[in-house]
């Protein structure tokens, strides 16, 4: 009798488990399954505003074409190198908000950035990347793709567009490359601990800091992360030198 109790419990606890086990998983999938869902809509975002330029320029160029030509019919051949500079000068600065010396990080950051400018952000930004990295480009790539995400998440929460902002600050300092990000929050972000929540629509999301964390430990790097109210920022230290 006391042994078939005790394996009727023993039954009923392995089921309990199972089933919050199970419960666990089904959460933890629905949590990366809303977090996958974020980044193609971001992703989807980026390639629209993307399309969007390449319209506009496309309307523009049929414009300079047309200029072009009429100085050429009217023999105006010094007006006509004169506006050929001044396009020349006016490519340069088209999106190109940074040149980082790094074409991929170029790619990235001048769409993350160009985007949130389009999103009525304010955006400052200064960024060297030198051509020989330790850290993989893909592994960059995540750091600075999920620091600009969520510092146009937090801006994109302020009612008022001229309290947006976002500056971002990359260089080589003392032998390690440094990444700076200081953005426009409203309040100040909820900490547990030392971790940050952020909160996308609603649902609480960590990946994004998470996957940043597991970069940064990954190459023996430092993160740091602040807040005071109204500001946030993220300092990063990532090694130029080769990993022991």
């Amino acid at each position: 009798m006391f042994i078939g109790i005790v394996l009727a419990m023993a039954v009923a606890w392995g089921l309990s488990i199972g089933i919050l086990y199970r419960r666990m998983a089904d959460s933890r999938d629905k949590r990366i399954a809303r977090y996958q869902s974020d980044l193609v809509r971001q992703h989807s975002e980026e390639v629209e505003h993307m399309y969007h330029q390449t319209r506009g320029w496309r309307h523009d160029l049929k414009t300079h074409i047309q200029t072009m030509k009429a100085y050429v019919s009217l023999g105006e051949y010094q007006a006509l190198e004169g506006y050929l500079d001044q396009l020349d000068q006016d490519l340069e600065t088209v999106d190109q908000i940074v040149k980082t010396g790094n074409v991929r990080i170029d790619a990235l950051l001048n769409s993350k950035l160009s985007l949130a400018r389009a999103r009525g952000i304010q955006v400052e930004a200064r960024a060297f990347v030198p051509k020989e990295l330790v850290v993989s480009e893909v592994d960059l790539g995540v750091i600075i793709g999920n620091l600009c995400d969520n510092a146009m998440e937090a801006c994109l929460q302020i009612q008022e567009k001229e309290r947006r902002f976002l500056r971002l600050y990359m260089d080589v300092m003392k032998g390690q490359l440094y990444i700076y990000v200081i953005n426009a929050v409203e309040g100040r972000p909820k900490r547990v601990g030392k971790r940050y929540l952020t909160t996308k629509g609603g649902r609480d999301h960590g990946y994004g800091l998470l996957r940043m964390d597991r970069v940064v430990e990954k190459y023996h790097g430092y993160l740091d992360r602040q807040s005071e109210e109204g500001v946030f920022a993220t300092e990063v230290l990532l090694p130029l030198g080769t990993l022991s």
